[in-house]
């Protein structure tokens, strides 16, 4: 989809559309599920737990804060991160919606 088509479709869904595109990556996933094991702001040692070279990892970071799913202070050399709660709510409430259709329209469709 052309940068210039993102104007057919309302706010949400464009959000929606870059929220799930930051998620569309292993190594994002893998980030996320590590920041959500250590329940804490993570402070550098990302690297260590992923195969990837650091300017990769840092690559990463950077898509999923600028999408607003993790939320981070730079000082320095140091770099810490954690989870965004209200980008996840929004990904929440759109598989909610996706949910309750489903336990609605149960075995009702082709």
């Amino acid at each position: 989809m052309g940068i210039t088509k993102t104007e057919h479709f309302t706010d949400e869904q464009n959000e929606l559309a870059i929220l799930a595109k930051a998620i569309g990556h292993p190594a994002r996933i893998a980030i996320i599920e590590y920041l959500l094991k250590m329940d804490s702001c993570i402070c550098g040692d990302i690297v260590n737990v992923l195969p990837l070279a650091q300017p990769t990892v840092s690559q990463h970071l950077k898509e999923l804060k600028n999408a607003g799913l993790i939320k981070g202070n730079v000082e320095g050399n140091s770099a810490c991160y954690c989870i965004n709660e209200v980008g996840f709510e929004k990904i929440k409430g759109f598989f909610q919606l996706v949910s309750n259709y489903i336990d609605k329209k149960k075995n009702h469709c082709c």
